[in-house]
């Protein structure tokens, strides 16, 4: 079995074309570490639909140019194999470890198998290179990026023609083809023959965002903004300027690409401990320098984390649920007469569909994912509770960071003129429509197996009932239903609540969404309305880890 192993991390570092993991890998079979070894090559990264994404290091199960460079490979012949023999692949990447490295092997190994390969000009938002796809009529597009995950580790996620990431079957399909490569020898990579692009694809998007704002709107309400050590700093900034909205304040500790992310445990606005600097600059700002709002992007800016002033003495400061921001853009395009369908991932709140119902608008639940999302016919909007809005599906058909944030502060700024906030606004809807209360029960794990015997358990050992109110049906997600594929989860439909629970798609994560509603009659019932949802939220997530064993 050892030489087994040996034999595979020699054959591997042969056709290694990094120095860096040529070394890192010729020290662990010079120590004879098989541990590490067998972590590294028990198995492959798998191609899905979130591309790849994993750990940096030598062999088959971490990201390295040799997997990126197979995984390319495969992308060629998968198009090719679609008629696009000379189609157009653009390839966008953000500022992580080995970024600019991955994207230009995918420029190579394009440009070598006959189709044509133009690279985005320097690390910039995921949004933009969605957008850059249909732009420029590509038959494919490629992001090197891991979003928000930990500084280790990088991913490769991939778009066809229409803008929107890959789904069923084109990523089984693609996945094939990689693992018919025979070996790296066999593809060709020219040292040149690609396009570097200039900023005018740049130039077109922001000229796009524009059109996200509704003419002659305010544009008065000022921000304090984080880019989270990642790509969104130049972008949003240029965004807000053309708006005419006032210069962001940064938090200038996050403000500048940094592949270790120093400030932060997780470079995920949602992770606790991540907003903290981005609270202490907006509190450091009084007067009428004093911020109405915070935007935060992730690494790669296609998420937009919105927090604000809660409480009078504008010290306390909290972060708005994905769900929050999810239901106030919508209100705010209802109000602006938008059309089209509204659409969101099953885990997100049902609030969208009870602001759709009364506008009389189209309203759809999709798989989790915006390759979900973004396919949703006819799209006008779409929202997933991990901070994800599309608000210009023609443009960029993901979720964008950028122009949520100009759509959010376009919504602060009307409402500061009419002597109102964010939170009146949200107060309004739960009035309107219920109070739809949202939380999140996380686990992270490091062995995997304790995911999947989670899920396993809630199978054979099925709950009926939760925080003391009966679970009235239950769904296998496995099984698919009449309006979505199969996937691997659980929902749970209880008198006044929904439980979702699933394996995350691209952390180690086992994930369970929650929501209550409660019927508000007036403004004063508020309050007791919230104390009652959270009471019952809490009983939930105690009930739900009992249940999974988590």
């Amino acid at each position: 079995m050892h030489d087994e192993l040996i034999a595979q991390a020699q054959a591997w570092l042969t056709e290694d074309p990094d120095p860096e993991t040529r070394t890192e890998l010729a020290r662990l079979i010079d120590a004879g570490d098989h541990t590490e070894l067998a972590a590294r090559f028990g198995g492959t990264l798998q191609f899905g639909t979130a591309g790849l994404r994993g750990e940096l290091g030598a062999g088959p199960m971490r990201m390295n140019r040799s997997v990126v460079i197979r995984a390319a490979a495969g992308l060629a012949a998968y198009l090719k194999k679609q008629g696009h023999d000379d189609g157009l692949v653009v390839i966008g990447y953000d500022a992580r470890h080995k970024s600019h490295d991955f994207a230009q092997d995918t420029a190579a190994v394009m440009t070598g198998a006959g189709l044509r390969a133009a690279v985005l000009p320097r690390p910039l938002p995921t949004p933009v290179l969605a957008f850059a796809i249909r732009h420029l009529g590509a038959v494919a597009g490629v992001e090197v990026t891991a979003s928000h995950n930990p500084p280790r580790d990088n991913g490769y996620k991939v778009y066809l023609g229409d803008g929107s990431q890959i789904v069923p079957p084109a990523d089984i399909d693609i996945a094939a083809e990689i693992a018919a490569v025979p070996s790296l020898t066999t593809v060709r990579r020219p040292t040149e023959g690609w396009d570097t692009l200039d900023d005018g694809v740049l130039d077109a998007y922001l000229a796009r965002t524009d059109a996200v704002l509704s003419e002659g709107s305010p544009r008065t309400a000022r921000t304090v903004y984080t880019a989270m050590h990642g790509v969104g700093k130049d972008v949003l900034l240029a965004a807000f300027a053309r708006a005419g909205f006032p210069e962001p304040v940064l938090v200038a500790e996050q403000a500048d690409p940094d592949p270790e992310f120093p400030t932060v445990a997780f470079p995920n606005p949602e992770e606790p401990g991540a907003m903290d600097l981005a609270f202490a600059t907006a509190r450091a700002l009084s007067g009428e320098a004093a911020p109405d709002l915070i935007i935060a992007n992730d690494p790669d800016a296609d998420r937009c984390a919105v927090a604000v002033q809660d409480g009078t003495d504008g010290t306390d400061w909290r972060m708005l649920r994905g769900d929050e921001v999810g239901a106030l853009l919508a209100a705010h395009l209802v109000r602006r007469g938008a059309t089209g369908t509204f659409a969101e991932s099953i885990v997100s709140s049902s609030l969208l569909g009870r602001i759709a119902e009364k506008a009389g608008l189209p309203h759809v639940e999709t798989l989790t994912g915006f390759k979900w999302i973004a396919r949703a016919e006819g799209l006008r909007y779409g929202y997933e509770e991990a901070l994800g809005y599309c608000v210009d599906p023609d443009g960029v058909r993901d979720k964008d960071g950028i122009t949520a944030a100009l759509l959010i502060t376009e919504l602060a700024s009307q409402l500061k003129e009419e002597g109102r906030t964010l939170l009146d606004l949200l107060d309004d809807l739960a009035v309107e429509h219920g109070l739809h209360a949202t939380d999140q029960l996380s686990v992270r794990v490091e062995d995997l197996s304790l995911i999947a015997a989670a899920m396993r358990r809630l199978r054979e050992q099925p709950p009926t009932e939760l925080a003391g109110l009966p679970i009235t049906r239950t769904d296998d997600l496995t099984k698919g239903t009449a309006e979505l594929p199969p996937t691997d989860g659980l929902r749970y439909t209880l008198d006044g609540a929904r439980v979702i629970v699933r394996p995350s798609g691209t952390e180690p994560k086992l994930k369970c969404y929650l929501e209550v509603v409660i019927p508000v009659g007036t403004h004063q019932d508020l309050p007791a309305a919230r104390a009652k949802a959270t009471d019952v939220l809490e009983a939930i997530k105690r009930d739900l880890s009992a249940a999974a064993g988590i």
